[in-house]
């Protein structure tokens, strides 16, 4: 198990941006895929987006396409989401996951490791 620490949340205006920070404590960081997911309240974890371990390939959700960048600097065992034009529908609780998967798969279930998850909430 890979023991995953996240950072970053917070409450913003819509419009607003913010980075997600997810430290891992694993030293062969490089050899997992890594991904963010979110949960609102009464919905179901939803994949947010993925990153390879070498960073080459990389996901992420039609909602989120164009305005959230995932990336990773595997030199500090740390993967980050870049949020722009925040909207008050990303409000949820961000989840940073790992797993030693093949490409970058959408699907929570390929995903063995998880954070305690960070509050995302934003304003209208």
């Amino acid at each position: 198990q890979v023991q995953l620490v996240e950072s970053g949340g917070g409450l913003v205006q819509a419009g607003g941006s913010l980075r997600l920070s997810c430290a891992a404590s694993e030293r062969t960081f490089r050899t997992y895929t890594m991904g963010w997911f979110r949960q609102a309240p009464g919905k179901e974890r939803e994949f947010v987006a993925a990153v390879s371990g070498r960073g080459g390939s990389a996901a992420h959700a039609d909602s989120v396409k164009g305005r959230f960048t995932i990336s990773r600097d595997n030199a500090k065992n740390t993967v980050y989401l870049q949020m722009n034009s925040l909207k008050p529908e990303d409000t949820a609780v961000y989840y940073c996951a790992a797993g030693l998967v093949m490409g970058v798969p959408t699907n929570s279930r390929q995903f063995t490791s998880w954070g305690q998850g960070t509050q995302v909430t934003v304003s209208s």
